[in-house]
């Protein structure tokens, strides 16, 4: 096969098909005695394989996997998909815990549009000020500091998190448990934000779920095609 063959499959360039050789992603191709590339059908399969494996761990990480098989180092390639699989994991334990939070919520009050600076800030949440300077270190509220008088103030969206972690420690949340949920409302923009995303959120680690079983399959299929072919025949017996 040439690599317009290749390339042809998957909508790719022939170039591209080139770089993923140079890369290692795809196994050395022979030359025919003009220069040209020749591909055989386990060039194919590596293709296949690769591009079944970026949906489910990303480029650089699907790329990892098919140099390690194509070096003959199996382990590697597994240790990449075991991290993948980890990842996907921990993802899920952190949407878990943010859902099972949020439903812990009572409505906050509004958060004020000025900044504000620690201590009204610990009185309106019944707070020593020593415990903000707690949560700060922690990463769960992120003050600026005044430039002229170096004193922390705490803008609406600081407020908003200082009153979600201060709702999430009174049902019994560990910092260490909070600080997924503050990372999410913060990324998110506010906590009715984020609980407009929480079903893609889920929905896109069920899609990745998917994926990650669709490459182990192309995955186990290549590797086993590559045994196959390096096992030599037994002599017949007569």
């Amino acid at each position: 096969m040439r690599p317009v063959d290749l390339a042809r499959e998957h909508g790719l360039s022939t170039q591209a098909v080139r770089n993923y050789e140079q890369d290692g992603i795809l196994p050395p191709a022979r030359r025919s005695p003009s220069g040209y590339r020749l591909y055989r059908p386990r060039h194919a399969d590596a293709l296949r394989t690769f591009l079944a494996l970026v949906p489910a761990h990303g480029r650089a990480a699907a790329a990892t996997i098919m140099c390690a098989v194509n070096a003959g180092d199996v382990d590697a390639a597994l240790a990449q998909v075991d991290a993948s699989h980890a990842q996907l994991l921990d993802d899920r334990q952190t949407l878990n815990a943010v859902e099972r939070a949020l439903r812990d919520l009572t409505p906050a009050p509004p958060a004020t549009r000025e900044p504000m600076h620690v201590g009204p800030l610990a009185h309106r949440l019944g707070l020593r000020p020593a415990t903000l300077r707690k949560w700060e270190r922690a990463g769960l509220v992120m003050p600026a500091r005044d430039q002229a008088t170096g004193y922390r103030t705490y803008s609406p969206a600081d407020v908003r998190d200082a009153q979600l972690v201060h709702q999430l420690r009174r049902g019994g949340y560990l910092l260490r448990q909070i600080a997924p949920v503050v990372a999410q409302v913060r990324g998110a923009g506010g906590v009715a934000a984020l609980e407009e995303t929480l079903d893609g959120w889920r929905a896109r680690l069920t899609t990745r779920g998917l994926a990650l079983l669709a490459a182990a399959a192309a995955l186990s299929g290549y590797i086993s095609m590559i045994d196959d072919a390096a096992t030599p025949a037994r002599p017949s017996g007569g």
